[in-house]
Order: C-alpha cells, then sequence, then structure tokens
C-alpha cells in the first residue's frame, strides 16, 4: 500500500511539473524587441529607390507594410493582400483579388483603387489599375514571373499621404505601425491590435541603427539588445562564446564583378585566368571558419539544386598558361569597400591566389576600378527572381526563355556566367545572435524575420 501511495505521490509531482514547465514556456503577450543593425537607412517609403538594397531594411519594411503576395522558401507563391490571382493568355495581363477588411495604419481601409496607387508608382512601366475587386496590372511584355516579383519590396501597398511622392507621410498594412522614426538612427514600432492575422506577441520593436558588429556584440553581452547581427566569419566564434546564433541559409552571393564587357580575346583570357586561380574552398575554410559556400555559380545550391555543376576547384594547370597567352602584361585595378573588414581579407587572398598565376592586381579602395568585390543579397527564394535581381545588380541581361523548368534555369545561369562580367566566389548566409528572453524566433531561408509567433520570456 506504501509503494502505491509513494508511486502515486512521484506520478502526480511530475505531472505538476509538466503543468509548471507548460506555463513557463506558454507564448505570453507583452514586451519589448530590441534589435540592432549596422545599416543606415533614411527612408521607410519602400518605392524610395535611392536607399540602398540590404536585407536588414527588407525586414524592416516588412515589419510595418505587406505585399500582395509572399514567396516560401520553396519559391512558392502564396496569399496576402491578395487572396488570388490568375494570368489571362499571354500572361501579360494579371487580375488579383484583393482581401477584404484589411486597414491601413490610419484606419483606412485597403481598396483596390489603393493597392493600384502603390504599383504604380513602383512601376512606371506598367499598367495597374482597379476593377471591382481586382487589380489588373498589364506589363510591356508576357511575364510568368510577375507573382514572384510582386513579393519584392519595392512593391509593398504603401498609403501616401501628400508632401510628394516619397516624402509625406506614409502607411501600411503590417503587423506593426511606426510609433518614432529617427531617419538613420532609430525606429519604435507598436503592434497593431487589429492586424488582419492576429496581434503580435511583442507590445514593441525597437530598432537601433548604425551600430557596427562588434559594438553591437557588446550590446547583446550587457543585455541592452535582443537580437543583432553577426558577421559571417564570426558566427562560428560567437556561438563558441555561448551565445544563441539563427542563420538563413546561404543568401548572399560573393563574386568579383568586372566594370565592362570582356571586349578582345586578351581581356576573355585574362578573366579566365583569374577566375581558374582562386582557391574558393580555402577562402570559406580559413578566413570564414567553415561558414558558407564555395561557389562558382551565381545561385546557392539550395535554391537551384544544380550548384555542384559549377566547379569551384582551383585550376593552375589552366590559369598559368592562360596568363602565358597574354601579349601584354596584364594589371588589374581590385577595388573593395573599406568599410567591410571581410572584403579586405578576401581581396588579398585573391591577389596572392592571382599572383601564383603570374596576375598582378593592384587593391583599391577608390570608387573606380577595373574590378570589384561585390556583396549581393538575393532577392528571393524563388531562383528566376534571384537570378534576374542579380543581372540587373551586375548591369547584363538574363537569357530567359520561355519555359521555367530547371533545365532552362541552368541554361540561363551557364550562359550569364559565361559572358565573364562575373566571377561567383562564395555564398554567405545572414547570421543573427539571440538574448535568452527571445522565444521562438524563426528566419526564412531568404533570411527574411518570422516574428508572428515570437515573444519575449519575462524571466529568461
Amino acid at each position: 500500500m506504501k509503494r502505491f501511495v509513494w508511486l502515486w505521490l512521484a506520478a502526480s509531482s511530475l505531472l505538476l511539473l509538466a503543468r509548471i514547465v507548460a506555463a513557463e514556456t506558454r507564448p505570453q503577450y507583452g514586451g519589448k524587441l530590441r534589435i540592432a543593425v549596422r545599416e543606415t537607412p533614411m527612408s521607410l517609403d519602400p518605392g524610395d529607390n535611392t536607399q540602398p538594397d540590404s536585407l536588414a531594411r527588407r525586414n524592416l519594411l516588412s515589419l510595418i507594410f505587406e505585399t500582395l503576395v509572399t514567396v516560401d522558401d520553396r519559391g512558392e507563391v502564396h496569399p496576402e493582400l491578395a487572396t488570388r490571382w490568375q494570368p489571362e493568355t499571354g500572361n501579360q495581363r494579371w487580375r488579383f483579388e484583393i482581401r477584404r477588411g484589411v486597414r491601413f495604419h490610419d484606419g483606412s481601409e485597403l481598396t483596390p483603387e489603393m493597392a493600384a496607387s502603390a504599383l504604380r508608382t513602383a512601376n512606371a512601366s506598367w499598367k495597374v489599375f482597379a476593377e471591382g475587386d481586382f487589380v489588373i496590372v498589364e506589363c510591356d511584355h508576357a511575364d510568368s514571373d510577375l507573382p514572384v516579383q510582386l513579393a519584392l519590396t519595392h512593391n509593398n501597398i504603401v498609403k501616401r499621404n501628400g508632401g510628394g511622392e516619397f516624402s509625406g507621410k506614409i502607411s501600411g498594412t503590417g503587423p506593426f505601425h511606426i510609433e518614432d522614426w529617427q531617419p538613420g538612427k532609430r525606429l519604435t514600432l507598436v503592434a497593431e491590435e487589429n492586424h488582419w492575422r492576429g496581434r503580435p506577441f511583442v507590445d514593441t520593436i525597437e530598432i537601433e541603427m548604425g551600430i557596427n558588429v562588434h559594438e553591437q556584440l557588446l550590446e547583446l553581452d550587457s543585455g541592452k539588445a535582443d537580437v543583432v547581427q553577426v558577421a559571417p566569419e564570426q558566427a562560428q566564434r560567437v556561438a563558441m562564446a555561448g551565445h544563441r546564433v539563427s542563420s538563413s541559409q546561404p543568401i548572399e552571393l560573393v563574386a568579383l564583378a568586372f566594370a565592362n564587357e570582356a571586349q578582345t580575346a586578351d581581356d576573355k583570357l585574362l578573366r579566365s585566368a583569374l577566375a581558374h586561380s582562386i582557391e574558393r574552398g580555402s577562402m570559406r575554410s580559413v578566413l570564414l571558419q567553415g561558414t558558407g559556400e564555395a561557389s562558382a555559380g551565381l545561385l546557392p545550391n539550395w535554391m537551384s539544386g544544380y550548384g555542384f555543376a559549377f566547379s569551384t576547384n582551383v585550376d593552375a594547370k589552366r590559369a598559368r598558361p592562360e596568363r602565358e597567352q597574354l601579349r601584354a602584361a596584364p594589371h588589374l585595378t581590385l577595388g573593395y569597400d573599406a568599410n567591410d573588414p571581410l572584403a579586405r581579407t578576401l581581396v588579398e587572398r585573391i591577389a596572392l591566389n592571382a599572383l601564383d598565376a603570374g596576375l598582378t592586381l593592384r587593391l583599391t579602395a577608390e570608387a573606380t576600378a577595373d574590378v570589384r568585390l561585390v556583396r549581393i543579397t538575393l532577392a528571393s527564394a524563388d531562383p528566376w527572381g534571384s537570378l534576374g535581381g542579380l543581372a540587373v545588380a551586375l548591369g547584363v541581361m538574363v537569357p530567359k526563355t520561355s519555359e521555367d523548368s530547371i533545365e532552362d534555369l541552368y541554361s540561363s545561369e551557364q550562359a550569364l556566367v559565361a559572358k565573364q562580367r562575373v566571377i561567383p566566389l562564395l555564398h554567405l548566409p545572414a547570421e543573427w545572435a539571440l538574448s535568452p528572453a527571445v522565444r521562438d524566433w524563426r528566419v526564412g531561408a531568404d533570411g527574411s524575420w518570422r516574428l508572428e509567433e515570437v515573444w519575449m520570456d519575462k524571466e529568461p
């Protein structure tokens, strides 16, 4: 009998303990989420193309504004402010039905006319108008990827109230509204109580801007910040120091981009020799401590599935003979961002690799150079959309086919690389370090914040 009583007491204690633990980990409403970023955006208008694109800016704007559709981690399109859509014959004219019951932060209801106005401002070459409950988009050419484009940041639906195209008061439909905005310094957002998808858990999000990654880690350690950016080359050390680190898939392309097209046979030989001389593997394993992926393609393998088809192996047996075929001694200037410590480290390694092949690269932080180290964040998890965005950033045309198969994607990417305007090097993930108080933090494969379920533990 005593044994039965002790078993009953033990079982009851375990059940009570389980209930206490469950109560302690249950999501709670309230609290402030403090985020630090190094970027310094001077405008929150998604259509203001004078602002440099960055993952941080995209994520900030996604808290305030929304698009007609979204793209998930597999590159598939899903409804947001549009509930359904369909193309007409030829994919040049599209119809999007606008979700009912959605309100802007100023209290006004979202209408098809307002959505059409926002899209016209962002896309001067489109004909956009309202027709009943629908927004009609007519492009200047057939475009089967139009929904993917509508998920991009500059196509956020914005209500502008006077003051000129990008200078007046702006309002969005996102889960948070602006309480205080100090351009380039600080942004304070407050949860929308009646958001159409439900109220967020946190009351307030405070974003501090212009803080370098070293200072951000100090703020995390001192309890002044809850989420901070981590440089890819520091991610492993930060994790080993005991911090929780959250990573996206490799979403940033690091590459060498030439200022001009290859004009002569010597230009082509020189670029080929440089590409074959670079030790991408050691860059990743040594300089980046194993973070990211070495790549000779424009798209990361998780997105395309065929990244392995672009060889990343150094090929000194090809590099030096190509160099010896050149009629004149090659001298190139290699530019980089002097404010980016990783860029300096990478260009120094590239210059050493090139020297082994008989090529001389002079490093410069000046704005003009024969070739520059660039870092480009891919547009989304959609491979065609990302390839198109890279082509725009690099100033080349994507040889798009009429089909959307993986074979066509590979052919288009291969043709773009073959132009020798760019030498891909690496794909890097976006990395964040989190305080113990942050619960249920998630990021998308493309580095997008997923704050729908994030809550703050009052006793981490």
